[in-house]
């Protein structure tokens, strides 16, 4: 408010008031009662304009008290905010890294009960077919079938046999090994890929693969060929090897793990977009599942913008 201005514009009509009644003919009597009562509401107009100036000023303090007040109580959501957010993502890391651990802890139980239904099916085949041969022997013996008499052993000679054949059977080429029965090389494997040797069980999983390529448990060794790459930082190699989990044994158990692995070796890659495709397979061709909830969680990250 500019107070000055106007105590001056009363006080200027007030003196021309003053000059008009000195100067008028009107009688002396009626001319000092005017100016008394012009003096008066000069003065009312004057005290009713210090009242409204009090007020605005008044009005302006309280005005900008609330005003700081507001910012203040802004200043305070902002900080509560951000220790929101902060603490919100906290408990997004360490629930990604209980999942983690969790899939990691399933997933071997999973292999571990993924090898004893191998190991249960084997020996119900041994168990038939020893059932089987019994049987036959049983048929035979009951039947009355003379066994063939076996050629009497010279005594008293020693060395190879006469002529040349000791000489053909000292030159052929010894005969190759057979390899390790598939439940002992699977399992050596294993093995040494839980005890960190990975080049070993890398070679013992091909070597499954090359020798039993139709059992329950070779979609598990192409699986663990992956996932010795992915340790080893060759992502490229690693996705090639879930993408053959994938294609080659559609009833795989490690389905649901290989596409997982898959998404994250793409994103280890930068190929965000492929990634995310794969992370979202995994939470439609598996809903339910630790994976499902675990590419989830990594899809809700990116969502959020955290690598």
């Amino acid at each position: 408010m500019r107070k000055e201005p106007l105590s001056f514009v009363l006080i200027a009509l007030a003196a021309g008031f003053w000059c008009g009644v000195m100067y008028a003919p009107a009688p002396a009597g009626a001319a000092s009662k005017e100016i008394i009562q012009l003096q008066q509401d000069v003065s009312r107009l004057i005290d009713s304009e210090h009242a409204l100036q009090s007020s605005v000023e008044q009005k302006h303090a309280v005005l900008k008290t609330l005003l700081e007040q507001s910012v203040d109580n802004v200043n305070k959501l902002n900080t509560g905010m951000g220790g929101l957010t902060q603490a919100m993502q906290q408990v997004q890391a360490n629930t990604g890294s209980r999942l983690d651990a969790m899939g990691t802890q399933l997933q071997a139980m999973v292999d571990n009960l993924d090898e004893l239904k191998s190991r249960v099916g084997k020996l119900n085949q041994q168990m038939a077919d020893s059932q089987s041969a019994l049987q036959s022997i049983d048929a035979k013996l009951g039947g009355g079938a003379p066994g063939l008499p076996q050629p009497p052993t010279p005594t008293g000679q020693t060395g190879a046999p006469a002529g040349g054949q000791g000489a053909a059977a000292a030159a052929a080429p010894p005969t190759p090994l057979p390899p390790p029965s598939a439940d002992v090389l699977y399992a050596s494997a294993r093995r040494d890929f839980d005890t960190g040797k990975p080049d070993l069980a890398r070679q013992e999983f091909s070597d499954y693969l090359k020798y039993y390529p139709e059992s329950d448990l070779a979609g598990n060794a192409q699986f663990y060929l992956g996932e010795i790459s992915y340790a080893q930082g060759n992502y490229q190699d690693a996705v090639a090897a879930y993408d053959r989990v994938l294609l080659d044994y559609p009833k795989s158990f490690k389905l649901a793990p290989a596409r997982l692995k898959k998404g994250m070796a793409l994103l280890e890659l930068g190929q965000q977009a492929a990634a995310i495709r794969a992370l979202r397979e995994v939470a439609q061709k598996h809903p339910g599942t630790d994976e499902a909830r675990r590419a989830n969680a990594k899809l809700h990250e990116l969502a959020m913008g955290k690598p």
